[in-house]
């Protein structure tokens, strides 16, 4: 079982930054992929950025070159950093992983964008 832990959303400005983490706990060894998703009501939900154990990043149109993912092994945790945010980045955003027993979900975490 693999449990994840989001943290570091909240109300920011247009333009502004945050951070997102993602601890990860249990068989974190069987990790292969973390990504980080979006979901607004009433719309699909959105893979925003990805994370392979080989350190192969991947984003989504609609954040690259704004949004980095990066990971700490000694912390089991991924990081999505968030910068030049714009009102339609809010969302709750979710860490994924992908591993041997399959897709873990976290909590989610409440980004707002708003002036």
């Amino acid at each position: 079982q693999v449990h994840l832990v989001e943290s570091g959303g909240g109300l920011v400005q247009p333009g502004g930054s945050l951070r997102l983490s993602c601890e990860a706990s249990g068989s974190i060894k069987s990790i292969w992929n973390t990504g980080w998703y979006r979901q607004v009501p009433g719309k699909e939900r959105e893979l925003v950025a990805s994370i392979t154990s080989g350190g192969t990043t991947n984003y989504a149109d609609s954040v690259w070159g704004r949004f980095t993912i990066s990971r700490d092994y000694a912390k089991s945790t991924v990081y999505l950093q968030m910068s030049s945010l714009k009102p339609d980045d809010t969302a709750v955003y979710y860490c994924v992983t992908d591993s041997i027993i399959g897709k873990s979900w976290g909590q989610g975490t409440q980004v707002t964008v708003s002036s």
